[in-house]
């Protein structure tokens, strides 16, 4: 119990310290991407523009594949998870023990959650950052990267009656989520890969908003 508690504090205190080392944005670069990042109170989203000269997003992400079957939208947000974490959770009241054990100790599989936007308000829990085209390309390598793909080319929708709304979809996704590797551990990482002021380390969301306040 005594090591249980101590391997506890050390991990929290190691997270902690990680997450307050921040790593500045590169420099001397262009404003002509606008992203965002978002939150839910919980898991951050990276959200891209649809589509614009470097790529089309919904050619990828298929508006049928949304229950609205709207094709009229501006933005599209990518967040990276634990698969049981999003189909058999639908809140925070839902957390089994199970699916914590097995999401902490590599167990589980993981998913793309995707979800179009027509439009987004800037507020405490959405930040816009404005990149340059080639870390906006860096970006869409990254995420690209995460997802799983067919024979085909095309990545894989998981078909479920899980969506959170209207607009958004599943894809199988690779990696494993871990007690060292969360979702915004993802976000934190795709800024990273993007150039921009991220932290060393984290598996929570609000060091990374808290760069962005």
């Amino acid at each position: 119990m005594i090591s249980i508690i101590v391997l506890v504090v050390l991990y929290f205190s190691i997270g902690y310290c990680c997450s307050r080392i921040v790593i500045s944005a590169e420099k001397d670069t262009a404003k002509e991407v606008a992203i965002f990042i978002k939150t839910n109170g919980k898991h951050t989203d990276i959200v891209v523009p649809v589509r614009n000269e470097i790529i089309d997003w919904s050619e990828k992400i298929p508006f049928r594949n949304n229950i609205s079957q709207d094709t009229v939208f501006s933005f599209l947000a990518f967040g990276w998870g634990d698969k049981g974490f999003f189909l058999d959770m639908p809140t925070w009241d839902d957390l089994t023990f199970g699916l914590a054990f097995k999401a902490a100790f590599w167990l589980g599989t993981t998913a793309m959650h995707t979800t179009y936007y027509k439009e987004l308000a800037e507020d405490k829990d959405c930040r816009k950052i404005m990149i340059s085209k080639l870390q906006y390309e860096r970006l869409v390598i990254f995420i690209t990267d995460k997802f799983k793909k067919g024979t085909d080319g095309n990545f894989i929708n998981i078909r479920t009656d899980a969506a959170y709304g209207t607009t958004d979809a599943f894809y199988e996704a690779k990696g494993r989520y871990n007690l060292f590797y969360s979702c915004n551990t993802w976000a934190n990482d795709a800024l990273k890969a993007c150039g921009q002021k991220h932290c060393l380390w984290t598996f929570f969301d609000d060091p990374i908003f808290s760069i962005y306040e």
